[in-house]
């Protein structure tokens, strides 16, 4: 097997959704499980959040056909909505599946009306309150969203929205956004137009609005243990799913001035012992980490060294006594000692969410 591999912690992930649900009371809950649920696991995390018994998740979410299908053949008897705007030629595979497409623009009213048959096809509309990507502008959304009612072989199961900045401290524009899309609902509702459910919260505003929650809300990033920025709130207690554990492939002394790696961007001060890890950016780990990662051995914290390669990194271990095979915690904790995505972010300036779905599928997941 090899060396390095991702624990994915299955009851922290549990625990995580129970509190979102405890967060959220009565309010319908769709996980978010696009891209492998965020480098998770689909299938794992699928599994599990749907042995919660009357707890589990009301709908799935995923990002493409393709992931719909996979998590449709994984038993799942709720509906799973795909994010990705509505294709005509995947039309029939979303019938067969019973999958939930996204229809965004006007544009797809003709395919629409080709349908024919006894299965009417399940459809969100997405609308558009300020991200500025898909979806009907929401000040004349209604005239699109009347003929699409007219169509006896479409079913309007969902309504939704998606904020751009609700992870940030001001929430001025979120609470805009927020107006727009409750606007448009209630003239909905004027026109006995039925909708279905109405949702626009992600992570960040289940955790601080809770005036956004509607009919249901789409946890994301939350599930998987993180929150979504450092300006939100800690609301809700998680726990990250995820953990990185590699091991000592080796270790080799060098001499004080020796290089470390390609393009020599490390030297010893003084001489050293090198411990040789066996992941690299192949696995997940960005390049911009160089000399600027940590890990843990034996309960004691010490500094990535050298340019990331492909299958390597490197630690500078001084003169302590550690040998190959001793075990290297890369995310996770041990002994006290604690290693976060979010560690690794900062220093890439990026968020939780590109680091566990960068990790790659050489790295073997190991359920707990």
């Amino acid at each position: 097997m090899y060396p390095t591999h991702s624990v994915i912690n299955i009851e922290n992930l549990k625990s995580n959704f129970l509190n979102i649900r405890k967060k959220v009371k009565k309010t319908r809950v769709l996980a978010v499980v696009k891209a492998d649920s965020y480098g998770h696991g689909v299938k794992d995390v699928v599994n599990a959040l749907n042995s919660l018994g009357d707890k589990k998740p009301d709908f799935f979410a995923v990002a493409s056909f393709d992931e719909g299908v996979e998590v449709r053949k994984l038993k799942v008897s709720q509906p799973i909505l795909i994010f990705t705007p509505l294709m005509e030629e995947f039309i029939p595979v979303a019938i067969k599946y019973d999958l939930s497409l996204t229809f965004n623009s006007p544009l797809q009213l003709s395919a629409l009306e080709k349908l024919k048959g006894k299965k009417k096809l399940k459809i969100h509309i997405k609308i558009d309150t300020g991200m500025g990507r898909l979806g009907l502008d929401y000040d004349n959304a209604i005239d699109v969203i009347k003929k699409l009612e007219k169509n006896k072989n479409v079913l309007i199961e969902g309504i939704y929205s998606h904020f751009a900045t609700s992870d940030a401290k001001d929430k001025t524009f979120a609470n805009l956004q927020l107006k727009r899309f409750v606007g448009l609902i209630e003239e909905l509702k004027k026109e006995g137009i039925n909708y279905g459910v109405a949702h626009i919260a992600n992570s960040a505003a289940i955790l601080d609005m809770p005036e956004a929650y509607l009919d249901m809300v789409r946890p994301g990033i939350i599930l998987y243990g993180y929150y979504p920025s450092l300006e939100t709130s800690e609301s809700i207690k998680l726990k990250p799913v995820m953990s990185i554990v590699s091991s000592v492939a080796s270790v080799k002394v060098i001499k004080k001035g020796e290089s470390v790696s390609y393009n020599r961007k490390f030297f010893a001060e003084k001489d050293a012992t090198v411990a040789t890890v066996s992941m690299g950016y192949a696995d997940g780990i960005n390049r911009g980490l160089t000399n600027k990662m940590q890990a843990i051995i034996k309960g004691k914290i010490y500094q990535q060294i050298g340019t990331v390669t492909m299958d390597r990194i490197m630690f500078n271990i001084g003169a302590d006594k550690i040998k190959s095979g001793d075990k290297v915690t890369l995310i996770g904790s041990e002994k006290g000692k604690t290693i976060t995505a979010w560690d690794w972010a900062k220093k890439l300036d990026t968020i939780p969410y590109e680091i566990t779905c960068n990790i790659s599928k050489r790295v073997p997941r190991i359920v707990l």
